[in-house]
């Protein structure tokens, strides 16, 4: 015991002395705290008095650790945009400065996960794991860090891919009046990314909760999540967190670009962005301009989209492709927001209501859209079975609206119509169901030779499956040479319309059998037989003989 007891008072001893030196040795260096006061609340802002130093989009904590940012740096007063909600603000409460800009996380601990612009998870599903953190307002790449866009962003869908291709690092706008499918095209371009080393980022700006809900909804039915991070604002939100979310969508982005990996990034959609800028600016008493946005709303959308592009080798190689959504109104692509976007990205893919009503989905206008960088990255495969087939079909749309004035058409014309009619029907495509490069290639073949020209509008969709059932079983050489991007021969081409053809056959036999069927009828309609009379329903017995 005593033993014990002496060795414990040696360890205390010994304790008491390193704390005594510690202290001795400490010396404490006291920091001026600036600390401002809350001149003004109101719907999303503040106005800040008496904080000096304050920098240009610095983060500011307010009472009960709610946070700011510095949006106006005026000589009497700072004008702040609130990150979290205003309950609990008043006028007359401190301020104070953070020194950090503002920053969002960054790191692999974010796929599948669902955050908000500050990067608080929201998913129920606990702490992120990631520990860097980078400022959401980062230089775009300058111009020899740049590399040409030559690899393909594969959409799945049939009209996208043919006619309006897109390239990784590109950035192509999707447009179009409310309720037109601009969302269902970027989800089935997030789908179908699936096992193509494709990081996807789908940014809700705004958005009602229910809809951000359907699409975390439809992305973990068809297993996208794994691969995907949903950064969701809300249209109850304040509207600086609106605001800042693409910007801080896009560095998670930049993190894995500057890993040398490919990133896509939909902004979902970029007109609620600049609706919350206008209204931050307003409440703000920035300068209003045309249709009451601040003159420097083109300036927003193009510093947020110039950091999308495909970086040299010497910095990994890494892309982000942009998929901007913007909405239109009465079709007005005229206006100030979608003018800007225009002019910014590197084309557009202009859905049109009339073909939405018409059932004619993915309603893709081929007429008004275009894209000015992915023809250069198109396979090889599709520029040979689809090199005139946008001027063609554009050609047919103009014949089209021409032949309902009742203009009587020759044999020719009646049958580009038809070939036409079936060419639409070829780009039709439901939601969710992209398809394979192969795929695409064999129906193009299919409508380009007339092996569907011999059947009913109806039956296409099942004419389709058939052959793209066919080729994937029977042709895997080729499809595996499509697939890796090589040039068609002409003996591939046929091989392939004799494939379809084959898978045809069946539908051909029953659409000449309708054919016939209809023929006659048409035939006893023109030339009707001698009319029956009453005694001819009397039966044998009547005794009287059918009329000859």
């Amino acid at each position: 015991m005593k033993a014990g007891s002496v060795a414990l008072n040696e360890t205390l001893v010994d304790t008491f002395k390193v704390l005594g030196r510690v202290l001795k040795e400490y010396a404490p260096k006291p920091e001026i705290q600036k600390v401002g006061t809350v001149s003004y609340i109101g719907a999303g802002v503040a106005r800040v008095t008496g904080l000096s130093g304050v920098k240009s989009e610095e983060l500011l904590r307010f009472v009960g650790e709610k946070l700011g940012m510095a949006f106006n740096l005026d000589q009497k007063e700072i004008g702040v945009i609130l990150l979290d909600e205003s309950e609990g603000l008043s006028a007359g409460s401190d301020v104070q400065r953070t020194g950090r800009l503002m920053d969002a996380p960054v790191g692999d601990g974010l796929l599948g996960r669902v955050v908000d612009a500050q990067g608080h998870p929201l998913d129920n599903l606990g702490s992120l794991g990631v520990t860097r953190r980078q400022s959401v307002e980062m230089p775009a790449p300058g111009i020899m860090d740049r590399a040409p866009v030559t690899v393909p962003l594969q959409t799945g869908l049939k009209v996208v891919d043919a006619l309006i291709p897109i390239g990784r690092g590109q950035r192509e706008l999707i447009l179009g009046d409310r309720q037109t499918g601009k969302t269902a095209i970027a989800l089935d371009t997030i789908i179908n990314q699936k096992d193509k080393d494709v990081i996807c980022i789908y940014c809700g700006i705004g958005k009602r909760g229910s809809a951000v809900a359907k699409v975390i909804a439809d992305l973990k039915a068809h297993g996208a999540m794994a691969y995907c991070i949903v950064m969701v604002t809300t249209e109850e939100d304040p509207p600086g967190l609106v605001f800042m979310a693409p910007y801080a969508a896009t560095t998670m982005g930049e993190y894995f670009m500057e890993q040398g990996r490919d990133v896509l990034i939909v902004y979902d959609d970029l007109t609620r962005h600049a609706r919350a800028y206008r209204e931050l600016s307003l409440l703000l008493r920035r300068p209003p301009g045309r249709e009451a946005f601040p003159g420097d709303v083109f300036y927003i959308h193009s510093r947020l989209l110039e950091r999308s592009t495909h970086l040299g080798n010497e910095l990994g190689g890494g892309s982000l492709t942009a998929l901007p959504v913007i909405e239109t109104e009465a079709q007005n692509m005229a206006a100030y927001i979608p003018t800007n976007l225009i002019s910014i990205t590197d084309g557009q893919i202009y859905l049109s209501p009339e073909l939405f009503q018409k059932g004619n989905l993915p309603a893709v206008d081929v007429g008004k859209s275009v894209s000015r960088v992915g023809g250069k990255t198109q396979l090889r495969a599709y520029r040979a079975v689809a090199g005139d087939l946008r001027l063609s079909y554009s050609q047919f749309e103009e014949l089209e609206a021409f032949s309902r004035f009742g203009t009587r058409l020759d044999d020719d014309t009646r049958k580009t119509l038809e070939r036409g009619r079936r060419v639409r029907e070829v780009f039709k495509q439901p939601q969710y169901a992209p398809l394979s490069v192969s795929e695409q290639i064999a129906a193009l073949v299919a409508v380009n030779r007339g092996v569907f020209d011999e059947i009913d509008v109806k039956e296409m969709a099942e004419a389709e499956r058939r052959i793209g059932k066919t080729v994937k079983e029977e042709l895997s050489n080729v499809c595996d040479r499509i697939e890796r991007g090589e040039e068609l021969a002409e003996e591939d081409i046929q091989t392939l319309f004799t494939a379809a053809q084959l898978a045809v056959s069946g539908l051909k036999k029953q659409e000449k059998q309708h054919a016939n069927d209809r023929r006659l009828e048409e035939k006893d309609r023109e030339h009707p037989g001698p009319p029956v009379s009453r005694e001819d329903h009397e039966g044998p017995g009547s005794g009287e003989h059918p009329p000859v």
